[in-house]
């Protein structure tokens, strides 16, 4: 075990982006639980508010992630100061995703149903650091062969075809499967060739004179998301916490 992790981990410079990864995913849970903990009044955790202000975690993980980012860019992937870096950039963005959505939004929304974008961001960003850690670089690369690496116009068409179908499988509003699509080659031909999400781009530009391309658009997005929306919010609700129920309407939150 030692040896494999040595020769596949170690030697290759994968050492510190494995680091990155765990670090971040152990800082999203560890704070997640403490935010749990003190939404609950339990343990030893308060807010940290100066003066009365509230300092949201994202600010410290901004701090954490520009000195790790940085810290990393200068040491390259080999030594002990790269595997620090990696850790400080891990913990930090750790923090910064989990806060995502308060980013996105401009508001306090950690408790809410917009703040479940925290944790699918959290979620995807996890998956997409395994995949590259495992092998799969952006746009497919490394997954040529020998042969086709020399062949540099196979590997332009490979490159340029891969983008535009993530680039067309974001366009029709489906940018889970689209970023995945970068990662692994010909993935987003998925979301690609299949119909729009209503909404989307791609739907309001090209679907505007097709009503039956609307509907089955329509329905189609019905069926999927009645079929993975509760089991998706049963997930982020065990892995995050169940919002707060929606204010009702004329009071504040």
């Amino acid at each position: 075990m030692g040896h494999w992790f040595h020769q596949n981990v170690v030697e290759p410079g994968k050492l510190p982006a494995l680091l990155a990864l765990f670090s971040f995913v152990v800082c999203f849970l560890l704070t997640r639980t403490v935010t749990r903990l003190i939404r609950a009044g339990k343990g030893p955790f308060r807010n940290v508010a100066p003066g009365g202000m509230h300092i949201h975690h994202v600010v410290p993980g901004v701090v954490l992630t520009v000195v790790g980012g940085f810290g990393a860019v200068g040491t390259g992937t080999h030594g002990a100061a790269a595997s620090v870096f990696a850790v400080i950039f891990g913990v930090g963005a750790g923090l910064v995703l989990d806060e995502f959505a308060l980013i996105l939004h401009l508001d306090d929304v950690y408790w809410t149903e917009q703040g479940r974008q925290s944790v699918e961001v959290v979620v995807m960003a996890a998956a997409l650091a395994g995949l590259a850690l495992g092998g799969f670089a952006p746009l497919g690369v490394d997954s040529l062969t020998a042969d086709q690496q020399q062949d540099r116009a196979t590997a332009i068409v490979t490159i340029v075809v891969n983008c535009l179908f993530a680039v067309v499988t974001f366009a029709k509003g489906k940018p889970r499967l689209g970023l995945i699509g970068v990662l692994v080659p010909f993935v987003a031909l998925i979301g690609a060739v299949r119909l729009a999400r209503p909404g989307s781009p791609w739907a309001k530009r090209l679907y505007r004179g097709r009503p039956r391309a609307r509907a089955r658009a329509t329905l189609r997005a019905y069926h999927h998301d009645a079929r993975w929306t509760g089991p998706r919010k049963t997930f982020q609700n065990w892995l995050g916490g169940t919002p707060d129920a929606p204010a009702p309407p004329g009071l504040p939150r």
